[in-house]
């Protein structure tokens, strides 16, 4: 990077950190860094208690769904919120809506290292996933309002790297730090873990982030727009229906009510697209802005991350109760299983702007292929019930390229050309899609492999694994399928 100081004399550094040529100022490195640790973190969370699960059940004596609510409690006020907390962002200014969010994140996660019972745990992780919504939104709009050009092609792609790799990563530092048992307290240090580093985020981000309220127009455009809250209602109401019944159905045997429940989300989903058409149509400020969904190519990226991310939590949901049930790993073990594929995940997001172009033309498609191909072969080399040998490896290698490959470029290209104003809207729809995806790949896989897992007798485990690399692998041909689409469509329009 290219700090003010040194730019070079035909770039202008610009009053947000930014140069005319795509470069950045050290002050907007700084702030990259700090953002992408506190997203690095969020996403620890969301993946870290995995691991834990079987030690808080034993400790706290938790039952099948309070144990879920643990787990998923977190990603469901995350999930609900997220729209609304870019629009705070736009509010309050992207730097003071951050610092709160992170506030409010760490002070919750201590509480969640304290909890005395598994009613104080569900409470607070449904308030950690409140300020992750409200400081997560942030990050992607600071970062399109502080980089341009080629500066902003390489941040969003560190950001990307840094989104799915936390997932992997968040397996493997749960099981050390569970397996650790550091002081005998067991599983809290999983939560205490984001204290001491929200602390010093929080030190750090008082002298880095812009904390001033946007001013002049774009603080009364914001003003104006308001938070759109019978549109959050609505919103709320529908995620929460349609993932309650997602997280506990498995476990309760999918009573009446939970079938209800789903039906329902349709009727609100249906509802909360009503209200913001006809606000739209009004000339207000709906929830997600129709001019953003006319983005070119923000649709189909919208698709391809859902579909990537929901494969990779489904993955890493299922490989973690086989390697703990089924093969009976313990936490360290199974969570360093997952290494080689946040290794290559991160390597593949962090170069593959600098692979040939013509390469980078086929990459989503391709990423989706080797995620296939690595589904299959996981499936393959486990299911007699063995450790998988050097063909698990090689599997986890390729599910860690293909997965980078899948998500990294859909982002970045969806994002690239985004106006500054329409950042916080464009973000705040990607993120919620990218948790809903991971919400959806966890109760979706993670019930079909426990359903072939009541079903089965010896290898139970290894043959439910094999029914979902199945599941997976049909997924990740979906993907295929919609970057083959779309450059037909670009070779149509070429010829036409």
């Amino acid at each position: 990077m290219t700090s003010t100081s040194e730019a070079t004399p035909h770039s202008r550094t610009s009053k947000d950190g930014a140069t005319d040529d795509g470069t950045a100022d050290t002050r907007s490195g700084r702030l990259l860094a700090l953002v992408l640790a506190a997203q690095f973190m969020a996403l620890l969370d969301t993946f870290i208690v995995n691991v834990a699960a079987p030690t808080i059940r034993t400790e706290l004596g938790a039952s099948g769904a309070g144990l879920q609510l643990v787990v998923a409690g977190y990603t469901i006020s995350y999930a609900v919120l997220l729209i609304t907390g870019a629009r705070l962002g736009g509010l309050l200014g992207h730097g003071r809506a951050h610092l709160a969010g992170l506030a409010v994140f760490t002070a919750a996660s201590l509480a969640c290292g304290l909890a005395a019972g598994t009613g104080q745990l569900i409470t607070f992780r449904l308030i950690q996933g409140v300020g992750a919504a409200v400081m997560i939104p942030q990050v992607l709009s600071l970062i399109q309002q502080h980089f341009t050009g080629a500066a902003r092609m390489r941040a969003l792609g560190a950001y990307g790297a840094v989104l799915a790799t936390g997932a992997a990563a968040g397996q493997v530092v749960g099981g050390v730090l569970v397996s650790a048992d550091l002081f005998g307290a067991g599983w809290r240090p999983v939560f205490l873990v984001n204290v001491p580093i929200g602390l010093v985020l929080l030190v750090l981000g008082v002298r880095v982030l812009p904390r001033e309220p946007r001013t002049g127009r774009a603080r009364a455009e914001a003003r104006a727009r308001g938070l759109d809250l019978p549109g959050l209602v609505l919103l709320a109401a529908a995620v929460t229906l349609f993932t309650v019944p997602l997280v506990l159905g498995q476990e309760l045997d999918w009573p009446s009510w939970s079938w209800i429940c789903l039906l329902a989300s349709v009727v609100f989903f249906a509802g909360f697209a009503a209200h913001e058409t006809r606000l739209a149509g009004r000339g207000g400020a709906p929830l997600i802005a129709l001019r953003v969904l006319r983005i070119p190519g923000i649709a189909l990226a919208a698709l391809r991350i859902l579909l990537v991310m929901a494969v990779n939590a489904g993955f890493l949901f299922v490989m973690t109760l086989h390697f703990q049930g089924g093969l009976g790993y313990s936490a360290l073990h199974a969570g360093l299983m997952f290494a080689p594929t946040a290794t290559v995940f991160g390597v593949v997001g962090l170069t593959w702007r600098r692979w040939p172009a013509g390469l980078q033309r086929a990459l989503v498609p391709g990423g989706f292929a080797l995620v296939t191909a690595a589904s299959v072969t996981v499936g393959l080399v486990m299911r007699e019930g063995g450790g998988g040998g050097a063909g698990l490896y090689a599997a986890m290698v390729l599910m860690g390229a293909g997965l980078s490959m899948g998500f990294s470029p859909a982002l970045t290209g969806a994002l690239a050309d985004v106006r500054p104003e329409d950042a916080a809207d464009a973000s705040g729809m990607l993120v919620t899609v990218t948790q809903l995806g991971q919400l959806i790949g966890v109760a979706t896989f993670g019930t079909l492999y426990l359903n072939r897992l009541d079903a089965t007798g010896a290898h139970a485990s290894a043959h439910a694994l094999w029914v979902c690399a199945v599941a997976l692998s049909v997924t990740a041909i979906v993907g295929v399928s919609a970057g083959l689409v779309r450059r037909r469509q670009r070779v149509d329009s070429l010829q036409g």
